[in-house]
């Protein structure tokens, strides 16, 4: 029960974040990707922000022997760009320039009942499901064609 309470506390305290600091607004992130037009900078600062508090957190974390309420981390490894990398985040990027949500904030903005980020997650749904259909990259040392 520890486990669920603790995603629990951490995606509201992530949702409230989002929606405190306007990512939940395709308005606004549109308004930040438009740096040739009218250029909204504030939520540079967000990530900015952000980062510096991950990049503190991380350090301090990850020299426990595990997380509190875990065996083990479960830190990715793999520094491989290949195709499935590269595409995926083409498609981040675009579905995020042309909308103005990412997953996260899309799923947070569903509180505001706004019918584009209920289509946005139906579609994002849709992507996962057709990502599996995408067959995964062979294995280090095996031929693509075994």
């Amino acid at each position: 029960m520890g486990k669920e309470l603790s995603a629990l506390g951490a995606g509201f305290v992530f949702g409230l974040g989002l929606a405190v600091s306007q990512m939940v607004n395709p308005a606004k992130v549109l308004g930040f990707l438009d740096v040739a037009g009218d250029w909204d900078p504030s939520l540079a600062f967000v990530m900015v922000g952000a980062i510096a508090v991950s990049f503190v957190a991380f350090r301090i974390v990850l020299r426990r022997p595990h997380p509190v309420l875990a065996s083990g981390f479960r830190v990715p490894t793999s520094r491989d760009i290949d195709g499935r990398l590269i595409g995926g985040s083409a498609l981040f990027g675009v579905g995020w320039g042309l909308v103005g949500l990412c997953p996260g904030p899309a799923i947070a903005s569903l509180a505001y009942a706004m019918p584009q980020s209920a289509e946005f997650v139906v579609a994002m749904i849709a992507g996962f499901a057709a990502a599996r259909l995408v067959p995964p990259r062979a294995a280090e040392g095996e031929s693509a064609s075994a």
